[in-house]
């Protein structure tokens, strides 16, 4: 996988999550992709999961940004900006750790979001 090849597949994921087309987890994970909101969370595994994960989000309206941070291999990072609303009600800045199966679907997906206020330590 090399940088463009990972951000038509960061393109794609946002069209469909855009447009609330959970189809399209066909076509972006592997059928037994795992997929962790945070990565100390037990992993959504499979299209069923993830297509019922993604509906969560289903008619917001949001805007993203998103830049490649490293494209070692089958292994990527990216960093997200992520406003929802109008006016923005809630915003992120998140890194997602994906993994590509040789087909160039994701097999291993990651997210590490925050958002203002949360402490960045455990105390």
């Amino acid at each position: 996988m090399d940088r463009a090849g990972v951000m038509e597949w960061v393109a794609g994921y946002e069209r469909a999550w855009r447009e609330g087309d959970v189809t399209a987890v066909e076509r972006l994970f592997t059928e037994d992709a795992r997929y962790r909101r945070s990565p100390y969370e037990k992993s959504e595994v499979g299209h069923a999961a993830i297509r019922a994960f993604w509906r969560e989000d289903d008619g917001q309206t949001f805007t993203v940004t998103v830049e490649p941070v490293a494209v070692e291999g089958r292994d990527a990072v990216v960093r997200l900006e992520v406003h929802y609303g109008e006016p923005v009600s809630r915003e992120y800045r998140d890194l997602w750790v994906l993994r590509f199966a040789d087909d160039g679907r994701v097999e291993d997906f990651e997210e590490w979001a925050y958002w203002p206020g949360k402490p960045y330590t455990a105390d």
